[in-house]
């Protein structure tokens, strides 16, 4: 009997895999894995075994990935990016989009994580693609340098006693733009 692995895993490119509906039951879309050759060898791996019954407590990257595929509202394409590894739920570095005029579409805000703080946010916005085109690049740099990312990184909005934290609690927005 064929795998799963073979059956449904199938490298694209050098650096991607494709991860076929049917991996996991009701995938609604394919997962795509961009990753180099010795991180494709570990999730291929890790996800062959699935089947053995030996992955201990945790699911497998290629599973997280395939499991977002099957969310109600998913579009395109479940995507892991280079730094893929297990997470709880998501793979750490899944990415999704999800159509919001579908009334069995998902919000999941679970999805971001709970355990991270590497600049991962969710956000929701009327804007669209044609509002944000001219001024993207200027909005890259204020996000790039306004959401720390990394350890030991700094924001330019200083967060750094009890106080600051209480005042954020109960301020939200309104304590960062008063605070630049």
């Amino acid at each position: 009997m064929e795998s799963l692995v073979n059956k449904y895993v199938s490298r694209t490119s050098p650096t991607s895999l494709v991860i076929g509906k049917g991996f996991v039951p009701n995938m609604q879309v394919p997962g795509k894995v961009f990753a180099n050759a010795t991180l494709q060898k570990l999730l291929l791996e890790e996800a062959s075994q699935l089947e053995s019954g030996s992955t201990g407590s945790f699911i497998p990257s290629l599973a997280q990935v395939a499991n977002v595929a099957a969310l109600p509202g998913i579009v395109g394409e479940s995507i892991a990016m280079p730094d893929v590894h297990s997470g709880y739920g998501f793979a750490i570095g899944n990415v999704a989009a999800f159509d919001m005029d579908d009334p069995s579409s998902i919000i999941s805000p679970g999805g971001v994580g709970f355990d991270i703080n590497c600049g991962v946010r969710m956000l929701r916005t009327n804007l669209k693609e044609e509002d944000v085109r001219p001024v993207q690049e200027r909005l890259a740099q204020n996000l790039f340098d306004h959401i720390p990312v990394g350890v030991g990184s700094k924001s330019l909005v200083g967060a750094s006693t009890y106080s600051d934290i209480d005042h954020i609690l109960n301020y939200g927005i309104d304590w960062a733009l008063r605070e630049g």
